[in-house]
């Protein structure tokens, strides 16, 4: 009798604690939901913070950079012994202008110990400012003879020492603009070393913005 009964009372036991097993799974799996989706939704707005979501619609834009026409005003051309960066911007691409900005910041505090000048050049019949990190870092320019040919912005041209043309194109490769996929710090870094660099035409993928009405 006292067997069954204690049979009975460890049967009684064991579905208990097999309830408050599933309760406990149960909650446990109500917690990760809950964590999951936080996280998800701190995802998103950083991504959103961070302003690349925004570059989603710039993600596949193929652009063919080739244009050697870029030429310096007399008054900045020639052999001056000092690498000329040219930064052409426009202000109504903000997505991709936030990347590049911030990388063309550090490229002006990596190489601020070396010959090198950096200079602005709007989008022609545009409104707009650089950013407050940018400002009175780069001499803005009115133009530069040849860029009507240029396919998008943001790019860069950049003259080497000597005068000659070296680079014509964009700031890097990809969605995200960084040292990391930078075609810039490879060139700059020969310029200033004092060798020679042909422009090459490239296809690239990435954030730009058309530069003119035409393309």
């Amino acid at each position: 009798m006292n067997r069954g009964g204690i049979g009975q009372d460890g049967l009684k036991q064991d579905g208990a604690s097999r309830d408050v097993s599933m309760l406990s799974r149960r909650a446990v799996a109500g917690l990760l939901c809950v964590v999951a989706l936080a996280l998800a939704g701190a995802g998103v707005g950083m991504w959103r913070s961070l302003g690349v979501g925004g570059l989603s619609d710039y993600a596949d834009h193929v652009v063919m950079f080739g244009d050697a026409d870029l030429r310096l005003p007399p008054e900045l051309a020639g052999a001056t012994g000092r690498v000329r960066v040219v930064h052409f911007w426009d202000p109504g691409c903000a997505a991709c202008n936030k990347e590049t900005g911030a990388h063309l910041n550090y490229l002006i505090q990596m190489y601020r110990g070396a010959k090198v000048d950096f200079y602005s050049v709007q989008r022609p019949g545009t409104r707009g400012e650089l950013p407050p990190f940018l400002r009175g870092k780069l001499e803005p320019l009115p133009r530069i003879d040849g860029m009507e040919k240029l396919p998008a912005s943001p790019s860069v041209a950049i003259w080497a020492g000597d005068g000659r043309l070296a680079y014509a194109g964009p700031y890097s490769e990809g969605l995200i603009c960084s040292s990391a996929n930078s075609f810039v710090e490879p060139i700059l870094d020969r310029l200033v070393a004092g060798e020679r660099v042909e422009p090459q035409p490239m296809l690239s993928v990435g954030c730009y913005c058309p530069w003119n009405a035409v393309n």
